[in-house]
């Protein structure tokens, strides 16, 4: 294994030791680690941002890591997944969250032992500060071990998601005003596609947690105490709850862009329609000119008094009459 020399660094969010009655017992440098996992009644959580290489491999020392895991923690570029290490579990989630108006994705790695849990933040991702305090705030229950604290991630990490597709669908149906609309806008079509695109990824990110959270509801019975299992099943619950919803939403977005389709075309028929009428309704007066316009010299009426007015006239009541009846056929 290669050495890497540590330095401390400014990401680590928390390092607390806790007791097995839940209590939370003290903070802990990162030398620490390996002295308080040999003490029997107490477990670590610790909570990591973006850390270095240095920092991960000293972690991998301290927890007894095991290195692919951690080189996949290094890179945070994994696809969502659960893998076992002997007995500890690497996990891999997606997170997301609105910077600066847009929508975007970051990672979770999380270590899970039998006395230690350990969160590693990568990219848009929301701190678990409130998560952490929650347990805090529930000792009986955090007294269940690292698997409650587990719970306590997931149930963040999901309902982080909840927000973002409340702002899909508010853009939604902001979408469907727009559609309506009587003037075509191109930027409309542009929108559709781009929140359509931007579904497609929120999906990639939010059904995989379904088979996760399915494995800690019905696996690995040496880290994943009985009584938490309730609690997973609920965090997976409101997951398959959000999948459903995501689902829905691409179908709407995908019949809204359809139906603009269908709307520009039909917009481009009406305006062809009318051009018609109105090529049909010319064609009269310019027949009648291009007949008089021959120059031929026997014409009968050329010799009448009121030719001129009469020619006029009738031109003026058939294209009257030709008006009427493309008004009434909806030509014009």
């Amino acid at each position: 294994m290669i050495e890497h020399q540590y330095v401390s660094p400014k990401t680590v969010v928390n390092c607390v030791v806790y007791k097995n009655t839940g209590k939370r017992s003290r903070e802990i440098s990162i030398e620490e680690i390996s002295d308080v996992l040999n003490e029997s009644d107490s477990f670590i959580w610790l909570g990591l941002h973006e850390p270095d290489e240095s920092l991960l491999w000293k972690i991998q020392q301290e927890f007894g890591l095991h290195e692919l895991a951690i080189e996949d923690a290094l890179h945070a570029h994994q696809r969502p997944k659960i893998e076992p290490y002997e007995e500890i579990l690497f996990i891999a989630m997606h997170t997301a969250q609105f910077v600066g108006g847009k929508v975007k994705f970051g990672e979770t790695h999380v270590f899970l032992g039998k006395r230690f849990l350990v969160t590693v933040r990568h990219g848009a991702s929301l701190s678990y500060a409130p998560a952490r305090a929650h347990c805090e705030n529930t000792p009986h229950l955090l007294a269940l071990g690292p698997s409650f604290a587990l719970y306590s991630v997931c149930d963040a990490i999901v309902d982080n998601f909840f927000p973002i597709v409340e702002n899909f669908q508010e853009s939604l149906r902001a979408l469907e005003e727009e559609i309506f609309q009587d003037d075509f806008d191109r930027e409309t079509t542009k929108r559709i596609y781009r929140l359509k695109g931007e579904l497609v990824k929120l999906r990639l990110a939010v059904s995989p947690l379904q088979d996760i959270l399915n494995q800690l509801v019905r696996f690995h019975p040496d880290l994943i105490e009985q009584d938490t299992r309730a609690y997973f099943r609920d965090v997976c619950d409101h997951a398959v709850r959000m999948t459903d919803t995501i689902n829905t939403l691409s179908e709407m977005l995908t019949a809204a862009l359809q139906l603009n389709i269908s709307l520009v075309s039909l917009g481009q028929n009406v305006v062809v329609k009318r051009l018609a009428g109105w090529a049909a309704l010319l064609t009269v007066p310019t027949l009648v000119a291009s007949i008089y316009g021959m120059n031929f010299k026997f014409m009968p009426e050329l010799d009448w008094r009121y030719g001129y007015f009469g020619v006029m006239g009738a031109t003026l009541a058939i294209c009257g009459l030709l008006y009427l009846r493309l008004k009434k056929a909806n030509y014009l």
